[in-house]
């Protein structure tokens, strides 16, 4: 019986010894995780495309965490069916963290362009990727 309870401990000593450094690993990678922030708009009116582009967008490339900006219109590739030409912004954002991307979220200037700009667009849609 005894050596049956040492067994269960050594068993259960081991397996949290493996698993530890695993979660641990995990919630290094995550604070270290780079990614993308991709933000597609669908304004209201086309006229307000350009003051968008040239006042509205470039505050988010000005926030602090971001890395990278990138900002462009629609390609003029050609039509087919899984190319979606309808959106009129795209701001893309690199971060060298999850933590930078969450800051960004409360970013003073992110705050600002929403409470400033949020009137010109009727859809936002945002695709997170890890890189």
């Amino acid at each position: 019986m005894k050596s049956r309870r040492n067994f269960i401990k050594s068993v259960s000593v081991a397996s949290a010894a493996a698993v530890l450094p695993i979660h641990l690993s995990l919630s290094n990678t995550m604070a270290s995780q780079k990614m993308i922030h991709q933000v597609y708009f669908w304004l209201h009116k086309d006229s307000d495309l350009q003051e968008f582009m040239r006042d509205a967008a470039p505050m988010l490339g000005r926030c602090k965490d971001v890395s990278q900006f990138i900002m462009g219109t629609p390609a003029p590739t050609e039509k087919r069916e899984v190319v979606d030409h309808s959106f009129h912004v795209s701001c893309t954002m690199f971060f060298d963290s999850l933590e930078a991307q969450a800051a960004y979220q409360t970013d003073p200037l992110h705050l600002e362009f929403i409470k400033k700009y949020s009137h010109m667009w009727k859809t936002v849609k945002v695709y997170d990727i890890a890189i």
